[in-house]
Protein backbone atom coordinates (compact mmCIF):
# COMPACT_ATOMS: atom_id res chain seq x y z
CA UNK A 1 0.00 0.00 0.00
CA UNK A 2 1.25 3.36 -0.80
CA UNK A 3 1.51 6.37 1.66
CA UNK A 4 -1.01 8.55 2.29
CA UNK A 5 -1.35 11.49 -0.39
CA UNK A 6 0.11 8.64 -3.52
CA UNK A 7 -1.73 8.41 -6.33
CA UNK A 8 -4.24 5.81 -5.97
CA UNK A 9 -2.94 2.20 -7.46
CA UNK A 10 -4.46 1.29 -10.62
CA UNK A 11 -4.97 -2.39 -11.10
CA UNK A 12 -6.61 -2.74 -14.23
CA UNK A 13 -7.76 -0.08 -16.75
CA UNK A 14 -9.27 -0.78 -20.49
CA UNK A 15 -9.65 2.61 -22.39
CA UNK A 16 -12.27 2.29 -25.28
CA UNK A 17 -12.98 -1.47 -25.55
CA UNK A 18 -15.00 -2.69 -28.21
CA UNK A 19 -15.97 -5.95 -28.80
CA UNK A 20 -18.16 -8.27 -31.20
CA UNK A 21 -19.55 -11.58 -32.44
CA UNK A 22 -19.54 -12.29 -35.85
CA UNK A 23 -22.91 -15.18 -36.37
CA UNK A 24 -22.75 -18.01 -38.77
CA UNK A 25 -23.81 -15.43 -41.47
CA UNK A 26 -21.21 -13.34 -41.09
CA UNK A 27 -23.13 -10.82 -39.22
CA UNK A 28 -21.67 -8.74 -36.70
CA UNK A 29 -22.82 -8.12 -33.09
CA UNK A 30 -21.11 -5.44 -31.03
CA UNK A 31 -21.97 -6.69 -27.59
CA UNK A 32 -19.00 -4.05 -26.13
CA UNK A 33 -19.10 -0.53 -27.70
CA UNK A 34 -16.08 1.67 -26.25
CA UNK A 35 -16.34 0.73 -22.83
CA UNK A 36 -14.01 2.30 -20.90
CA UNK A 37 -13.28 1.77 -16.54
CA UNK A 38 -10.61 1.81 -14.26
CA UNK A 39 -10.27 -0.24 -10.62
CA UNK A 40 -7.93 0.55 -7.94
CA UNK A 41 -6.35 -1.46 -5.27
CA UNK A 42 -8.77 -2.90 -2.74
CA UNK A 43 -11.90 -1.78 -4.39
CA UNK A 44 -14.73 -3.76 -5.95
CA UNK A 45 -16.57 -2.33 -9.26
CA UNK A 46 -20.15 -3.46 -9.97
CA UNK A 47 -21.66 -3.95 -13.63
CA UNK A 48 -25.34 -3.80 -13.68
CA UNK A 49 -27.93 -4.28 -16.58
CA UNK A 50 -30.19 -6.08 -17.82
CA UNK A 51 -29.95 -9.91 -19.84
CA UNK A 52 -28.40 -9.36 -22.94
CA UNK A 53 -26.80 -5.68 -22.56
CA UNK A 54 -23.42 -7.27 -22.85
CA UNK A 55 -22.23 -7.72 -19.15
CA UNK A 56 -21.19 -11.48 -19.30
CA UNK A 57 -19.52 -10.33 -23.16
CA UNK A 58 -17.37 -7.67 -21.17
CA UNK A 59 -16.20 -9.92 -18.42
CA UNK A 60 -15.38 -12.19 -21.20
CA UNK A 61 -13.29 -8.90 -23.07
CA UNK A 62 -11.89 -8.07 -20.01
CA UNK A 63 -9.57 -11.05 -20.10
CA UNK A 64 -7.92 -10.06 -23.03
CA UNK A 65 -8.83 -13.88 -24.30
CA UNK A 66 -10.94 -14.37 -27.65
CA UNK A 67 -12.28 -17.25 -29.40
CA UNK A 68 -14.37 -17.49 -32.51
CA UNK A 69 -17.29 -15.97 -32.19
CA UNK A 70 -16.01 -13.26 -29.80
CA UNK A 71 -13.49 -11.22 -31.76
CA UNK A 72 -11.70 -7.78 -30.64
CA UNK A 73 -12.24 -4.99 -32.26
CA UNK A 74 -10.36 -1.57 -30.81
CA UNK A 75 -9.17 -0.70 -26.91
CA UNK A 76 -6.64 -1.27 -24.88
CA UNK A 77 -6.72 -3.44 -21.57
CA UNK A 78 -3.84 -3.21 -19.20
CA UNK A 79 -3.45 -4.67 -15.89
CA UNK A 80 -1.12 -3.40 -13.47
CA UNK A 81 0.73 -1.44 -15.51
CA UNK A 82 0.77 -4.14 -18.14
CA UNK A 83 -0.67 -3.58 -21.70
CA UNK A 84 -2.24 -7.15 -22.40
CA UNK A 85 -4.14 -6.08 -25.95
CA UNK A 86 -3.44 -8.17 -28.77
CA UNK A 87 -1.69 -10.72 -27.06
CA UNK A 88 -1.09 -13.95 -28.69
CA UNK A 89 -3.86 -16.34 -27.01
CA UNK A 90 -1.63 -18.78 -25.97
CA UNK A 91 0.37 -16.26 -23.35
CA UNK A 92 -2.14 -15.01 -22.21
CA UNK A 93 -3.34 -18.32 -21.26
CA UNK A 94 -0.25 -19.36 -19.50
CA UNK A 95 0.68 -16.12 -17.94
CA UNK A 96 -2.54 -13.82 -17.81
CA UNK A 97 -5.50 -15.68 -16.89
CA UNK A 98 -5.22 -17.31 -13.38
CA UNK A 99 -2.75 -15.12 -12.37
CA UNK A 100 -3.39 -11.72 -13.29
CA UNK A 101 -7.12 -11.95 -14.12
CA UNK A 102 -9.68 -14.70 -13.11
CA UNK A 103 -12.82 -14.98 -14.33
CA UNK A 104 -16.22 -17.06 -12.57
CA UNK A 105 -18.25 -17.55 -15.41
CA UNK A 106 -22.41 -17.85 -14.51
CA UNK A 107 -23.33 -21.45 -13.07
CA UNK A 108 -19.69 -21.89 -12.34
CA UNK A 109 -20.72 -24.62 -9.87
CA UNK A 110 -22.33 -26.57 -12.61
CA UNK A 111 -19.04 -26.59 -14.73
CA UNK A 112 -17.27 -28.95 -13.15
CA UNK A 113 -16.48 -32.42 -14.01
CA UNK A 114 -18.02 -34.79 -12.24
CA UNK A 115 -15.56 -37.71 -12.20
CA UNK A 116 -12.58 -35.58 -11.20
CA UNK A 117 -11.92 -34.52 -7.46
CA UNK A 118 -11.67 -31.36 -6.50
CA UNK A 119 -8.08 -31.45 -6.12
CA UNK A 120 -7.59 -32.77 -10.00
CA UNK A 121 -8.81 -29.11 -10.81
CA UNK A 122 -6.51 -27.40 -9.07
CA UNK A 123 -3.34 -29.24 -9.95
CA UNK A 124 -4.66 -28.30 -13.87
CA UNK A 125 -4.65 -24.75 -13.17
CA UNK A 126 -1.52 -24.71 -11.41
CA UNK A 127 0.86 -26.91 -13.70
CA UNK A 128 -1.00 -25.40 -16.80
CA UNK A 129 1.24 -22.22 -14.75
CA UNK A 130 4.12 -24.28 -13.43
CA UNK A 131 4.26 -28.07 -15.11
CA UNK A 132 7.61 -28.54 -12.88
CA UNK A 133 5.21 -28.29 -9.59
CA UNK A 134 5.02 -31.52 -7.56
CA UNK A 135 1.75 -32.96 -6.60
CA UNK A 136 2.44 -32.30 -3.02
CA UNK A 137 3.56 -28.59 -3.03
CA UNK A 138 0.02 -28.27 -4.80
CA UNK A 139 -1.94 -29.91 -2.23
CA UNK A 140 -0.28 -28.50 0.73
CA UNK A 141 -1.20 -24.97 -1.24
CA UNK A 142 -4.76 -25.95 -1.80
CA UNK A 143 -5.22 -26.86 1.79
CA UNK A 144 -3.95 -23.84 3.07
CA UNK A 145 -6.32 -21.61 0.83
CA UNK A 146 -9.32 -23.86 1.61
CA UNK A 147 -8.74 -23.27 5.18
CA UNK A 148 -8.13 -19.33 5.04
CA UNK A 149 -11.43 -19.18 2.88
CA UNK A 150 -13.61 -21.22 5.42
CA UNK A 151 -13.78 -24.59 3.58
CA UNK A 152 -12.83 -28.00 4.92
CA UNK A 153 -9.81 -29.48 3.67
CA UNK A 154 -11.42 -33.37 2.62
CA UNK A 155 -13.93 -30.90 0.25
CA UNK A 156 -10.16 -31.67 -2.03
CA UNK A 157 -10.76 -35.45 -1.87
CA UNK A 158 -14.47 -35.35 -2.79
CA UNK A 159 -16.07 -35.12 -6.44
CA UNK A 160 -18.39 -32.43 -7.52
CA UNK A 161 -21.31 -34.64 -7.30
CA UNK A 162 -20.54 -35.03 -3.12
CA UNK A 163 -21.11 -31.12 -2.91
CA UNK A 164 -24.07 -29.02 -2.41
CA UNK A 165 -24.66 -26.09 -4.89
CA UNK A 166 -23.32 -23.63 -2.67
CA UNK A 167 -20.63 -25.57 -1.48
CA UNK A 168 -19.53 -26.25 -5.50
CA UNK A 169 -19.92 -22.74 -5.88
CA UNK A 170 -17.47 -21.53 -3.30
CA UNK A 171 -15.58 -24.28 -4.45
CA UNK A 172 -15.23 -22.78 -7.86
CA UNK A 173 -14.16 -19.67 -6.46
CA UNK A 174 -11.34 -21.03 -4.20
CA UNK A 175 -10.07 -22.75 -7.24
CA UNK A 176 -10.13 -19.62 -9.32
CA UNK A 177 -8.23 -17.46 -6.79
CA UNK A 178 -5.69 -20.67 -5.72
CA UNK A 179 -2.40 -18.30 -8.08
CA UNK A 180 -3.58 -15.49 -6.53
CA UNK A 181 -4.51 -13.38 -9.32
CA UNK A 182 -4.63 -9.24 -8.91
CA UNK A 183 -8.40 -8.65 -10.35
CA UNK A 184 -11.13 -11.19 -9.92
CA UNK A 185 -14.31 -10.83 -12.10
CA UNK A 186 -17.57 -12.78 -10.65
CA UNK A 187 -20.20 -13.18 -12.73
CA UNK A 188 -23.69 -13.60 -11.56
CA UNK A 189 -21.65 -16.17 -8.94
CA UNK A 190 -25.03 -16.08 -6.25
CA UNK A 191 -27.59 -16.78 -8.88
CA UNK A 192 -29.74 -19.92 -9.11
CA UNK A 193 -28.87 -20.08 -4.73
CA UNK A 194 -30.51 -20.44 -1.67
CA UNK A 195 -30.70 -17.21 0.49
CA UNK A 196 -28.47 -18.86 2.92
CA UNK A 197 -25.72 -20.45 0.33
CA UNK A 198 -26.02 -16.99 -1.24
CA UNK A 199 -25.12 -15.23 1.81
CA UNK A 200 -21.81 -17.58 2.29
CA UNK A 201 -20.90 -16.88 -1.37
CA UNK A 202 -20.74 -13.32 -0.41
CA UNK A 203 -19.14 -13.61 2.65
CA UNK A 204 -16.25 -15.17 0.48
CA UNK A 205 -15.84 -12.78 -2.05
CA UNK A 206 -15.61 -9.96 0.60
CA UNK A 207 -12.76 -11.85 2.07
CA UNK A 208 -10.65 -12.52 -0.69
CA UNK A 209 -9.29 -8.76 -0.70
CA UNK A 210 -8.98 -8.98 2.81
CA UNK A 211 -7.30 -12.32 3.07
CA UNK A 212 -4.92 -11.36 0.55
CA UNK A 213 -5.68 -13.29 -2.42
CA UNK A 214 -7.14 -10.77 -5.22
CA UNK A 215 -6.35 -6.92 -5.04
CA UNK A 216 -9.55 -6.25 -6.51
CA UNK A 217 -12.92 -7.68 -8.20
CA UNK A 218 -15.47 -7.05 -10.75
CA UNK A 219 -19.15 -8.01 -9.73
CA UNK A 220 -21.40 -8.67 -12.32
CA UNK A 221 -24.92 -8.88 -11.76
CA UNK A 222 -28.61 -7.43 -12.43
CA UNK A 223 -29.52 -7.26 -9.33
CA UNK A 224 -28.85 -3.21 -8.35
CA UNK A 225 -29.39 -3.55 -4.34
CA UNK A 226 -26.97 -6.91 -3.84
CA UNK A 227 -24.36 -4.26 -6.23
CA UNK A 228 -24.85 -1.62 -3.33
CA UNK A 229 -23.98 -3.98 -0.20
CA UNK A 230 -21.12 -5.14 -2.52
CA UNK A 231 -19.08 -3.02 -4.55
CA UNK A 232 -17.80 0.54 -3.66
CA UNK A 233 -18.81 1.90 -7.65
CA UNK A 234 -21.56 0.85 -10.16
CA UNK A 235 -21.45 0.83 -13.93
CA UNK A 236 -24.42 0.74 -15.42
CA UNK A 237 -24.77 -1.50 -18.94
CA UNK A 238 -27.28 -1.02 -21.92
CA UNK A 239 -27.15 -2.42 -25.10
CA UNK A 240 -23.02 -2.51 -25.11
CA UNK A 241 -22.64 0.98 -23.72
CA UNK A 242 -22.17 2.12 -20.72
CA UNK A 243 -25.01 4.43 -19.29
CA UNK A 244 -23.94 5.46 -15.91
CA UNK A 245 -20.82 5.30 -13.99
CA UNK A 246 -21.05 6.07 -9.78
CA UNK A 247 -20.20 5.54 -6.51
CA UNK A 248 -22.65 2.79 -5.09
CA UNK A 249 -24.82 4.18 -2.89
CA UNK A 250 -25.21 7.12 -5.67
CA UNK A 251 -26.01 4.64 -8.61
CA UNK A 252 -28.59 3.18 -6.37
CA UNK A 253 -30.43 5.81 -4.37
CA UNK A 254 -30.11 8.66 -6.75
CA UNK A 255 -29.51 7.89 -10.67
CA UNK A 256 -29.24 9.80 -13.12
CA UNK A 257 -29.81 7.77 -16.07
CA UNK A 258 -33.33 7.19 -17.12
CA UNK A 259 -32.64 3.59 -17.85
CA UNK A 260 -30.59 3.33 -14.26
CA UNK A 261 -33.83 5.21 -13.05
CA UNK A 262 -35.95 2.85 -14.63
CA UNK A 263 -33.76 -0.25 -13.53
CA UNK A 264 -34.41 0.51 -10.14
CA UNK A 265 -37.88 1.25 -10.51
CA UNK A 266 -38.30 -1.84 -11.47
CA UNK A 267 -37.41 -4.09 -8.72
CA UNK A 268 -37.71 -4.47 -5.02
CA UNK A 269 -35.66 -2.58 -2.37
CA UNK A 270 -36.09 -3.16 1.12
CA UNK A 271 -34.16 0.01 2.02
CA UNK A 272 -35.93 2.95 3.76
CA UNK A 273 -37.16 5.63 1.39
CA UNK A 274 -37.49 3.04 -1.64
CA UNK A 275 -39.63 0.27 -0.28
CA UNK A 276 -42.99 2.43 -0.70
CA UNK A 277 -41.41 3.56 -4.08
CA UNK A 278 -44.30 2.06 -6.48
CA UNK A 279 -42.55 -0.58 -9.34
CA UNK A 280 -42.96 0.11 -12.76
CA UNK A 281 -41.34 -2.22 -15.35
CA UNK A 282 -39.64 -0.36 -18.08
CA UNK A 283 -41.53 -0.39 -21.49
CA UNK A 284 -40.07 -2.07 -24.99
CA UNK A 285 -37.15 -4.10 -25.61
CA UNK A 286 -33.22 -3.32 -26.35
CA UNK A 287 -32.15 -2.23 -29.86
CA UNK A 288 -30.60 -4.97 -32.04
CA UNK A 289 -26.92 -4.72 -31.62
CA UNK A 290 -26.27 -6.18 -35.53
CA UNK A 291 -27.66 -2.58 -36.20
CA UNK A 292 -27.54 -0.63 -33.38
CA UNK A 293 -29.41 2.92 -33.55
CA UNK A 294 -27.19 6.03 -34.36
CA UNK A 295 -28.34 8.24 -31.24
CA UNK A 296 -29.39 7.09 -28.03
CA UNK A 297 -29.17 3.10 -27.72
CA UNK A 298 -32.12 3.83 -24.97
CA UNK A 299 -34.41 6.33 -26.86
CA UNK A 300 -37.43 4.03 -28.17
CA UNK A 301 -38.05 3.41 -24.37
CA UNK A 302 -37.09 6.22 -22.69
CA UNK A 303 -40.33 8.54 -20.77
CA UNK A 304 -37.80 11.73 -21.85
CA UNK A 305 -36.62 11.33 -25.12
CA UNK A 306 -36.60 14.36 -27.30
CA UNK A 307 -36.08 14.41 -31.50
CA UNK A 308 -32.60 14.84 -31.26
CA UNK A 309 -32.39 11.55 -28.84
CA UNK A 310 -32.67 9.25 -31.89
CA UNK A 311 -30.10 10.73 -34.47
CA UNK A 312 -27.23 12.17 -31.96
CA UNK A 313 -24.47 9.91 -31.25
CA UNK A 314 -24.15 10.62 -27.26
CA UNK A 315 -21.05 10.51 -25.25
CA UNK A 316 -20.12 9.86 -21.50
CA UNK A 317 -20.99 13.06 -19.71
CA UNK A 318 -18.62 13.66 -16.83
CA UNK A 319 -20.78 15.20 -14.19
CA UNK A 320 -17.57 15.49 -11.68
CA UNK A 321 -16.90 13.34 -8.70
CA UNK A 322 -16.02 10.11 -10.55
CA UNK A 323 -19.59 10.77 -11.88
CA UNK A 324 -20.85 10.17 -15.21
CA UNK A 325 -24.11 9.50 -17.69
CA UNK A 326 -25.08 8.85 -21.27
CA UNK A 327 -27.65 11.50 -22.00
CA UNK A 328 -28.42 14.56 -23.37
CA UNK A 329 -30.26 16.12 -20.81
CA UNK A 330 -28.59 18.08 -18.25
CA UNK A 331 -28.33 16.96 -14.98
CA UNK A 332 -30.92 19.48 -13.57
CA UNK A 333 -33.52 18.91 -16.63
CA UNK A 334 -33.07 15.35 -15.38
CA UNK A 335 -33.90 15.89 -11.99
CA UNK A 336 -36.65 18.01 -12.32
CA UNK A 337 -38.26 15.82 -14.86
CA UNK A 338 -37.89 12.84 -12.49
CA UNK A 339 -39.26 15.00 -9.42
CA UNK A 340 -42.30 16.17 -11.49
CA UNK A 341 -42.76 12.44 -12.36
CA UNK A 342 -42.64 11.80 -8.47
CA UNK A 343 -45.40 14.13 -7.53
CA UNK A 344 -48.11 13.34 -10.83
Amino acid sequence: QGKAGDMPNIVLEVRELTTKYITRFRENVYAVDHVSLQIEEGKTLGIAGESGCGKSTLALSLMGYYFPPLHYTSGQIIIDGRDITGMDPDDVRRTILGTEIAYIPQAAMNALNPTRKIINFIEDVVLAHDPTENKKFIYDLARASFEILGLPAEVLQKYPVELSGGMKQRTVIAVSVILRPKVLIADEPSSALDVTSQKMVIKMLKGLMENGFIKSMIFITHELPLLYNVTDDIMVMYAGQIVEKAAAKEAVFDPLHPYSKGLMGSIIVPEAGLRDVKLAAIPGVPPNLKNPPEGCRFAERCSYVRPECKTTSIPLYDAGNGRAYRCILSEKTLREAYQHARQK
